[in-house]
């Protein structure tokens, strides 16, 4: 069985090809369906966010053409534009990229903190879809428990720095004075909720929260204190009230149209907006970024933030590597022990037949009145000779053949002169 790791992200794909490849978390059950029918796979996850897409499998077959094939056709990307973006780890290699995902050592904010809960809700939703088996169940294990470690022991998970900081940390560069700026935050998930808390403590003058479930809208303009909560249908009438946009939904569709911000800047009288849209697929019409007195900033264009976030944490995640390192290791030996549970259980039964042979023999010489400590003496050297024969046959023809790897390695386990 073989485990690949195959996918695109923020550093091979731009946004717009991860636009088209990234899963909505609804059609995720019906997805894993899809890829369920790709020969020879027996088990996948699909990890899907706004800086990758990614497809964990386990294959009976090391090829990762029919799995390439399919996740071009079904996001209806060309074959060759994405073999041209897609990156393809196998085994040990396909772990540690798992571990170093879900310890945010491959995020555009260097340990951001969502990722791993978004790792886990793709194992959990493969596994709620029945197609996890053995091999991603021990994948996930290991790569969440690595990243725990990640976070709870390097100075990675310390004020943790994430995209939605980035935007707030931008929007500072903008405006000098944040106190009397009102902002609107289109969504009401874990990072627009991140997002109001950057501005409070910014000290931003109100935020409006606008979503397509006004009670999550209102929620989150509550636990704000300085927010108020909109319609999403009210989004294009309320618009121009609003100095700084920052949209992150999971919508398929564009949430703001260049026509809605067309005609907020005329209700402005061109006073400038600054646009953030940190969603993949975009909520923002990338063409409203043309307008004169707009600011449309993307999730890629946060690189001065994140390459400041990189320097700082430079010496944590090199800790944190050596964590990652420990778990793929480990990792790969728990996974050798399980591949070869068969050869273990057939090597124990093996023992348990000689040991129930020789007691049976033990307790019938018991019976015909044999002096019991000559019983049991006979039983200890009969039982040592069965159990050792096979061992010691080995060890010879081991020695006979020069293997001196084997002999080294038995001496060392045993502690052998």
């Amino acid at each position: 069985m073989a485990l690949l790791a195959y996918g695109v992200s923020f550093r091979t794909a731009p946004i717009d090809m991860r636009e088209r490849m990234a899963f909505a978390h609804q059609e995720l059950p019906r997805a894993l369906s899809r890829l369920g029918e790709v020969p020879l796979l027996s088990e996948a996850a699909i990890l899907s966010t706004c800086n990758r897409t990614e497809i964990y499998c386990a294959l009976d077959s090391p090829d990762h053409d029919p799995v390439a094939n399919w996740l071009a056709r079904d996001r209806n990307v060309p074959v060759g534009e994405l073999a041209h973006a897609a990156y393809v780890l196998w085994n040990a290699d396909a772990a540690a990229h798992a571990m170093r995902v879900a310890a945010g050592l491959e995020s555009q904010v260097l340990g951001e903190p969502q990722i791993l809960g978004q790792v886990k809700s793709a194992f959990d939703a493969a596994r709620q879809s029945d197609a996890i088996g053995p091999e991603l169940d021990l994948l996930s294990r290991y790569a969440l428990n690595i990243a725990k470690r990640v976070r709870t022991e390097t100075d990675i998970g310390k004020n943790p720095i994430s995209i939605a900081y980035a935007a707030v940390t931008m929007a500072q560069h903008i405006f000098a004075d944040l106190s009397g700026i009102d902002a609107l935050l289109v969504g009401a998930g874990e990072m627009i909720d991140l997002v109001a808390r950057h501005l409070g403590q910014a000290g931003i003058h109100h935020i409006g929260i606008a979503n397509r479930t006004f009670e999550a809208a209102d929620a989150l303009a509550r636990a704000n204190g300085t927010g108020s909560a909109i319609e999403l249908n009210e989004l294009a009438a309320n618009l121009p009230q609003y100095d700084i946009v920052i949209s992150s939904t999971g919508s398929v569709d564009h949430v703001i149209t260049r026509q809605m911000v067309e005609h907020a800047i005329r209700e402005r009288r061109h006073k400038p907006m600054f646009l953030v849209d940190i969603a993949v697929p975009r909520d923002i019409e990338p063409t409203v970024g043309d307008l004169d007195d707009v600011f449309l900033y993307s999730i890629d264009d946060l690189t001065e933030v994140i390459e400041d976030n990189v320097a700082m944490r430079g010496e944590a995640a090199l800790q944190a590597e050596g964590m990652v390192a420990e778990g793929v290791e480990r990792y790969t030996r728990q996974r050798r022990v399980r591949d070869n549970q068969a050869l273990l259980r057939q090597f124990r039964k093996r023992a348990d037949d000689a040991r129930d042979e020789e007691l049976a023999r033990a307790l019938q010489r018991l019976g015909s009145d044999q002096v019991p400590e000559e019983v049991i003496e006979r039983l200890a050297r009969d039982l040592t000779n069965k159990l050792l024969h096979g061992p010691i046959a080995a060890l010879r023809d081991a020695s006979a053949d020069g293997r001196t790897d084997i002999l080294n390695y038995l001496r060392s386990r045993y502690g052998l002169d």
